[in-house]
């Protein structure tokens, strides 16, 4: 047999019409329900009548840009607006040139699974050491 081993291996590239008609499906499922992600549009696909797995809904999404994004809760944690008194940046235009001239603070959370715990930080200008608290 004069048949090359490729030709075994050979396989052939995805017909790019078949996938056409499921995109058409994919957006119009996707511009009704803009928050549906490739797993619910999966199976409005599938109470269509049309049978297609995940993995393949997910590359068509993410090969034309149209998968959504998560949305996240957003937690405010600046209140600008209130009445008590603003204070001017004392240090903004200062080089230190010597320890303990002056001092960076500050405020931050850590996000946990379950809840946040907040994170303090006071760090030395010149040598960017931290406090140590005894």
């Amino acid at each position: 047999m004069n048949i090359p081993r490729s030709r075994h291996y050979y396989k052939s590239k995805k017909d790019a019409h078949k996938d056409s008609a499921v995109l058409d499906k994919i957006k119009a499922v996707a511009t009704d329900f803009p928050s549906y992600g490739y797993r619910r549009i999966t199976a409005a696909l599938k109470r269509e009548g049309i049978i297609i797995n995940h993995k393949k809904v997910y590359r068509i999404m993410r090969e034309n840009s149209i998968l959504c994004s998560i949305r996240r809760a957003y937690k405010h944690k600046t209140n600008s607006n209130h009445d008590m008194a603003k204070y001017p940046n004392l240090v903004k235009n200062t080089t230190p040139v010597r320890l303990d001239q002056v001092w960076h603070a500050d405020i931050t959370y850590i996000r946990f699974e379950a809840s946040f715990a907040y994170l303090a930080a006071i760090i030395d200008g010149l040598s960017r050491k931290q406090l140590v608290m005894p």
